[in-house]
């Protein structure tokens, strides 16, 4: 199925799709993922794991508003000076972050040997429930881009694994959200 920011990158070398159903609605859900980052809520994942490289994360357990992403072009870091950028945001149905990380040329992440984007989608089902669909897609923009991604797309699998578990525990065993004066 076409996802959000399929679109950002319509012919990926390499695209790796995984999901999971959650008992609880999209606005349960929402909040977690709009607070995903190495500098705002963590990525739910193997905080041990990622700290062992010096990355500093330490996963939320309850919903901060200042950590949320309010807009397109906000930085979402996947470690310190590390970041991707939100390419679409649209509430309660998808997040979609976009960057490309490596060393370039000059030394710096600039030029990147891929382009990449990150898509959380939110599926509302007929009982009340959500269905989380996450998609990497990476578009090589060298030669040698693939002998870098597709080692790390290995561990993805497992991070995404345990993200994904970490994301529907916590929408399902959290109270809901406060309703504002609109809402």
């Amino acid at each position: 199925m076409t996802l959000a920011g399929d679109d950002l990158l319509p012919a990926p070398d390499l695209a790796a799709t995984r999901a999971i159903s959650i008992a609880a609605p999209p606005s349960a859900v929402w909040p977690w993922l709009a607070q995903l980052g190495q500098n705002r809520g963590g990525f739910y994942t193997y905080d041990w794991l990622e700290n062992l490289l010096g990355i500093g994360i330490h996963s939320a357990d309850t919903i901060r508003p200042e950590l949320q992403l309010r807009s397109i072009g906000d930085d979402v870091n996947l470690a310190p000076g590390v970041a991707l950028s939100v390419a679409h945001l649209d509430d309660e149905r998808a997040l979609v972050v976009r960057g490309g990380v490596g060393v370039g040329p000059d030394g710096t992440g600039a030029g990147a040997p891929y382009d990449f984007t990150w898509s959380f989608v939110l599926l509302p089902q007929p009982d009340g429930s959500t269905r989380l669909v996450v998609r990497e897609r990476y578009a090589y923009l060298t030669r040698w881009a693939g002998a870098l991604v597709e080692p790390v797309e290995m561990v993805s699998w497992v991070m995404t694994e345990r993200m994904l578990r970490g994301i529907r525990d916590r929408a399902e065993h959290s109270p809901p959200p406060l309703l504002t004066a609109a809402g």
